[in-house]
């Protein structure tokens, strides 16, 4: 499925590069190639890394022009979260909802047919729809036990303490 999305994404950019008589870069095609590689979430550190780890070094500016020109194509969508920018292609899986953590910001899609269905029967004036992100914000499990688990660990600390002086003024 990956692959398919690649070549899809390879022949937009192909066909818009051509017609307006861009040059097509090495640069263009690693960066996408990346984009496809990471699978999922990705902000500007984690792709620049990426092509480091592949032995292709690209320069921020680089970076930044061809994410916004694979913006424009809807090669690729951007999420302002949180803790910043991310990215995701935007091939594959047009519409689609995230569970977003408070905490450490990792970001889980799901799936919600019900709510995707609501938002494909909605009718829209003057507009068309070509696609939808949503967001549930909340803490992941992973979070939440940890902050369950010191929590705990604290109360018990405050319970001994409290034992402890209560025993210290009886004598």
């Amino acid at each position: 499925m990956e692959k398919n999305s690649l070549k899809k994404a390879r022949r937009i950019l192909d066909v818009y590069l051509e017609s307006n008589k861009h040059r097509k870069t090495p640069e263009r095609y690693a960066i996408l190639n990346a984009v496809f590689s990471i699978g999922g979430h990705f902000n500007l550190e984690e792709l620049s890394d990426y092509l480091q780890k592949e032995n292709f070094r690209v320069s921020r500016a680089t970076l930044y022009n061809t994410l916004k020109l694979f913006l424009e194509l809807r090669l690729i969508v951007r999420h302002k979260l949180q803790d910043g920018t991310k990215y995701e292609t935007n091939i594959a899986n047009e519409s689609h909802c995230h569970q977003v953590c408070t905490v450490c910001g990792k970001i889980t899609e799901i799936s919600v047919p019900k709510v995707s269905e609501a938002i494909n029967n909605v009718k829209l004036r003057r507009f068309h729809c070509d696609g939808f992100a949503l967001y549930i914000y909340g803490m992941c499990s992973s979070c939440h036990h940890k902050i369950t688990r010191k929590l705990n660990n604290k109360q018990t600390k405050n319970n001994k303490d409290i034992g402890n002086n209560d025993k210290q003024r009886k004598s």
